[in-house]
């Protein structure tokens, strides 16, 4: 494939701006409709939809791996000079197929036996609690069979569709909110039944769009002996680490129901959710730069790849700050205008889950990288272990009487240690990675950007008083970006960087 094909920076911008109207579009009708439904719900059936859906989300360990493996093999067979896009497409949805039908009968039973006889939930919402996790569990297996279609758009780099499908979804779910206040039935129920009808329209929209668009995306049940071997092999030691991951997140929420209750866990889904909502914005900027790291390691464009790799890590925490830092100066103002009812320990939850956010940002683009060589057995085994380290960290801070928080806590500890493990082993296996350049310029600069704006903002807070809480919200907004683009634009930038971008921005401007 020609390096100017796969060398290509203002598609990464343009894909990026289409994901970003996206994300506002989604985050606006979220953020009502997050504040609805727990209202409506109520914080008990609230925290029992989470602690199901996390519980199925722990089986997503599965789904995890497939999405890894089917987007890294679709793009890097499009970085080859002769790619094989139909066997690959195909091979790919007939691996999914069977998984599925594993992953329902493992549903069916163990899960079924878990959540009925071990799961802290009142005995009058189990019936409601069973059709939650029924709907959860065929939602997951649709999307399950949905990933290859995923894939190929992201590979594609048609990141409008994503966009406009997403925009789609927003607006299904903000009709679900007025069907919850309408229905005389039970609302969870309801509620659990119209998420999964969103699923089913959002899988026959992607496949629909693929099989017109691609033409490869037409399938065809193949058992492709050689790609089945490789693609489980890769999908074996991603489904280690994704097994620890999701112990590390969702098996943490588990320990929290288990020794605190429900309400935590609602106060734990609303911190995550809003979390996710923030996150959405530096997704949004990985997602438009994965398939490039992926396709130039196949076409052999390293200098490219590790360039990418450098820029993005540093760019997705500064992007990921830039939206979080209000919140997380702000996390009680917020949380008492967005909701009704504030659970207990939901805004502690929020800053925390944000600190962890910071060093998974950074991470993400030496995982996609690691990814594209494929080389991945050694890499989860030692970020699988270290993360059923968190877990188990996490269970001696409970037994040891501490804090809900302290959850969060042992995350946090094992990112900050897993960050610098990954820059260790994919320096060991990319020739010529530049670590200390990563370090120095990616990690060093993004916490000297986190670190400054953080200090100056809450020291603005302190001084200065608005009257309104709704005005003390905009006023930091204001002055959190303000503040985070000029001290990225003067330390996160390298000269060159803020040469080019000047640049740009003269470039753009009219002349007379």
């Amino acid at each position: 494939m020609p390096q100017g094909s796969i060398r290509n920076t203002k598609s990464i911008a343009k894909n990026t701006v289409f994901l970003y109207i996206r994300s506002i579009v989604v985050m606006a009708v979220g953020i009502y409709t997050s504040r609805v439904v727990l209202q409506t719900l109520g914080v008990e059936d609230y925290g029992v939809y989470n602690v199901i859906g996390g519980f199925v989300a722990m089986f997503s360990i599965l789904s995890a791996s497939l999405v890894n493996a089917s987007q890294r093999f679709i793009s890097f067979e499009m970085g080859k000079d002769n790619p094989q896009m139909s066997r690959i497409f195909s091979g790919t949805i007939s691996i999914h197929l069977l998984l599925a039908l594993i992953v329902l009968v493992l549903f069916e039973s163990f899960g079924l036996w878990f959540l009925n006889t071990q799961l802290n939930i009142s005995a009058d919402r189990m019936y409601a609690a069973n059709w939650v996790f029924q709907c959860s569990v065929l939602t997951f297996c649709i999307n399950l069979i949905s990933v290859p279609y995923n894939a190929s758009i992201i590979a594609h780099e048609r990141m409008n569709v994503f966009a406009y499908i997403s925009i789609y979804e927003a607006f299904a779910k903000l009709g679900i909110v007025y069907l919850l206040y309408v229905t005389g039935y039970d609302k969870l129920i309801v509620y659990a039944i119209l998420m999964l009808v969103i699923a089913v329209s959002l899988r026959l929209l992607y496949g629909y769009y693929c099989s017109r668009h691609f033409e490869e995306c037409k399938f065809h049940f193949v058992i492709d002996k050689p790609l089945f071997k490789e693609m489980m092999g890769f999908i074996g030691w991603n489904f280690f680490g994704s097994t620890a991951g999701i112990l590390s997140t969702q098996g943490i929420n588990i320990l929290i129901n288990i020794f605190f209750g429900v309400t935590l866990n609602a106060a734990r889904g609303l911190a995550d959710q809003v979390n996710n909502a923030i996150n959405t914005f530096v997704n949004n900027f990985m997602t438009a730069m994965n398939p490039q790291i992926t396709k130039s390691y196949a076409a052999g464009d390293y200098e490219y790849m590790k360039s990418l790799m450098v820029r993005g890590a540093k760019y997705s925490a500064v992007l990921y700050w830039l939206i979080a830092l209000t919140v997380f100066v702000e996390s009680d103002e917020i949380l008492d205008i967005w909701l009704v009812e504030v659970p207990n320990y939901a805004s502690l939850f929020l800053r925390l889950t944000i600190i962890y956010s910071i060093f998974k940002s950074l991470a993400n683009p030496i995982y996609v990288g690691m990814l594209a060589t494929g080389n991945i057995r050694n890499y989860q085994l030692i970020m699988g272990g270290l993360n059923i380290s968190a877990f188990v960290l996490c269970y001696i801070f409970f037994v040891s009487g501490l804090g809900p928080e302290f959850g969060y806590i042992s995350t946090i500890i094992i990112a900050a240690v897993q960050l610098f493990v990954r820059l260790k082993l994919i320096s060991d296996i990319i020739p010529g990675f530049p670590k200390a350049l990563f370090l120095k310029d990616a990690i060093l600069r993004a916490f000297l950007v986190i670190g400054v704006s953080t200090a100056f903002v809450f020291m603005i807070k302190n001084i200065m008083s608005v009257g309104s809480v709704y005005l003390e919200v905009l006023f930091v907004l204001l002055v959190s970006i303000a503040t985070v683009v000029l001290l990225a634009f003067v330390m996160a930038l390298s000269k060159s960087e803020r040469e080019k971008l000047l640049m740009l921005i003269k470039s753009r401007i009219p002349q007379k």
